[in-house]
């Protein structure tokens, strides 16, 4: 993705079913769930670049003593700044008594977060301030251990305002920049009610019930509870992924599949997939059970996951991608005539790189087709320099860009920003020949636009192609998204705004007016979650027509070659990524009542001229 649209959170859950003496004599050490930790958040670093956090609750602690802590930050390089200061505690220790490290009892009391639950935190803001404040994981204290409670997740929720509503608390300006605040106050009023009706042993299973059909949006969410009990849980669409691991050292879950597989090296087989509605539940003993919290809904977990977000090590998410570059094959193909001789393939950002795999495959896969017809079709005129040169033909590959370390400025005129944002990216010269060559250049997604125009097409037309192709991997993204990722604003997307353009080139305004007439309807009823009326804007179109104009769009002034711009359909990302239909972002189609609000109230936003979040 060459636009700057940051990545999603990632959750990170280990409870140790052992005692710290086991680890020691096994592994050589009491930090071996610290360790795991560690390497379980730096293995999903691409979900959060703002900001980590880190808490860990103690089993069988004495009245008076900690049992609970939690380290965020927002530093730079978070979660290195996190663990630096876990060691610097341990060395400090080590260097009063430097055999303390053989006496697990010794260590567990003395560093901080050597607890037997652990909890980590990946953020990237959607919002709020990107500072240390608003990191997970939140934690609510009290005297009573049963209502002591840490809490992350990967999520947004859309109605925040409803659920402060109905605890009857008027919230404060943090807590309504956070909605992990804001289902962290309903997670721990159930926790309260179930802690007095048995105290120190609330059923958690109960206490989720309760709680989380009240959260309208997409999440996995875990938490540690004070008494020793914990959870983690998603959400009934699947929207936002949980995977676990369990054998009887350890009980881990996360928000990816490879970075479990990598951290404790098993087998993809032995990695689950918590399913949608579920929650992985863990009592002080160390025993867990996997138990239907709110009945699943349709499964609508999202695509993005697959096209981008998610670490391509995952094998299956690495076919997947295979799948979508090999799709669009088919329609570059045409779009050549055919003319491989004369075009280059690569791929733009790094992150693409396994879609360009797919898509270079599908291309070899034609040539080889041509080649037997072309052998076979000689007959006995066949001779070793016309076979060498067939059977040596390939597909024309290089490494077009090179993104240089981030450039900074201090220029604030947009003309001179824009100027320095063209050298983002540089080109290897030599690789293309003079107005011969089409250049085919992949991207993840294609988002705002902004990059493409602005950096990537200037510095590819600096090659002189013939004709420049981009090709996105994920369909048009046409609206907003509420469930984890921060695109909420109509007007951030290209597609949108190629509509629009369509709209005004053809005397059809009256659509926009007819729209935002509805949509004002709806709001006055309190019903914009009935239906997203949006997608009007998009109907008088078709996508060719909408690719086409976005094509315009990106070209910038005085380039005079074509550029072309070819967008995967809906049907060929289904039948790439099966398991991950949620589309919405594509489509319209939302999977809960908050979607259609959102995209509804980004429109009204636009026609408002108000450039804000649209929840």
């Amino acid at each position: 993705m060459s636009d700057e649209i940051k990545h999603e959170c990632g959750l990170a859950y280990i409870r140790l079913r052992k005692p710290f003496s086991y680890y020691l004599q096994k592994y050589g050490t009491v930090m071996y769930g610290l360790n795991k930790l560690y390497l379980l958040m730096e293995k999903q670093h691409n979900r959060g670049q703002d900001g980590a956090g880190i808490a860990a609750v103690k089993l069988n602690v004495e009245p008076g003593y900690p049992y609970l802590s939690r380290m965020r930050s927002s530093a730079q390089q978070p979660i290195v700044d996190i663990f630096s200061k876990v060691n610097a505690e341990v060395q400090e220790l080590i260097k009063y008594q430097n055999d303390i490290p053989k006496h697990p009892g010794l260590m567990k009391g003395h560093v901080s977060f050597l607890g037997e639950l652990l909890l980590g935190h990946l953020r990237y803001g959607t919002q709020g301030k990107n500072n240390a404040e608003f990191c997970h994981p939140f934690i609510k204290r009290d005297t009573q251990p049963g209502r002591n409670l840490a809490l992350a997740g990967n999520f947004n929720l859309v109605n925040t305002d409803e659920l402060y509503s109905g605890l009857g608390m008027v919230p404060g300006e943090f807590q309504k920049q956070s909605d992990l605040a804001a289902m962290m106050e309903v997670i721990h009023h159930f926790l309260v009610k179930g802690d007095e009706q048995d105290p120190n042993n609330a059923n958690i299973a109960t206490v989720l019930k309760q709680a989380t059909p009240l959260f309208d949006g997409g999440y996995t969410i875990g938490g540690l509870v004070g008494n020793g009990h914990s959870f983690v849980m998603r959400d009934a669409h699947g929207i936002r992924p949980a995977y676990y691991y369990i054998n009887d050292e350890v009980i881990v879950a996360a928000s990816e599949r490879a970075s479990i597989r990598t951290t404790f090296n098993v087998g993809e087989n032995e990695v689950g997939e918590l399913m949608p509605g579920n929650a992985l539940l863990v009592d002080n003993e160390g025993n867990y059970s996997i138990q239907q919290i709110i009945p699943a809904l349709e499964r609508r977990a999202c695509s993005f996951e697959r096209i981008y977000f998610s670490r391509g090590s995952d094998e299956k998410i690495y076919r997947e991608r295979i799948a979508l570059g090999h799709h669009l094959s088919k329609r570059v193909l045409e779009s050549i005539d055919y003319d491989l001789k004369n075009a280059i393939f690569s791929y733009i950002p790094n992150t693409a790189e396994v879609a360009f795999y797919g898509l270079v495959k599908g291309m070899e896969d034609y040539l080889n087709q041509i080649k037997v017809k072309r052998i076979l079709s000689w007959g006995n005129d066949i001779t070793e320099e016309k076979l060498q040169e067939m059977i040596t033909r390939k597909i024309r590959q290089e490494k077009i860009a090179i993104k240089d370390v981030k450039i900074r400025t201090f220029i604030t005129q947009d003309d001179s920003r824009n100027e320095m944002v063209q050298h983002v990216y540089d080109v290897t010269y030599g690789t293309v020949r003079n107005y011969e060559d089409t250049l085919i250049v992949i991207d993840d997604s294609i988002v705002r636009g902004t990059t493409l125009k602005e950096s990537i097409v200037r510095m590819l037309a600096r090659l002189k192609p013939k004709k420049i192709i981009i090709v996105s991997s994920a369909p048009q993204i046409r609206y907003p998204d509420c469930y984890g990722i921060d695109m909420s604003k109509m007007v951030d997307f290209v597609a949108f705004r190629a509509a629009i353009a369509l709209l005004t080139e053809r005397n059809m305004e009256y659509v926009l007016t007819e729209i935002h007439e509805k949509i004002k309807a709806l709001e006055s009823m309190g019903e914009l979650h009935t239906e997203n009326v949006v997608r009007h804007v998009y109907k008088p179109f078709t996508t060719e027509e909408i690719s086409d104009k976005i094509a315009q769009l990106i070209t910038p002034e005085g380039i005079t070659f074509p550029v072309e711009v070819i967008y995967q359909t809906i049907e060929d990302l289904h039948d790439s990524c099966p398991t991950n239909t949620g589309d919405w972002y594509f489509t319209g189609n939302y999977p809960t009542p908050g979607g259609n609000k959102v995209c509804n109230k980004a429109f009204l936003n636009y026609m408002d001229g108000k450039h804000v979040r649209g929840y």
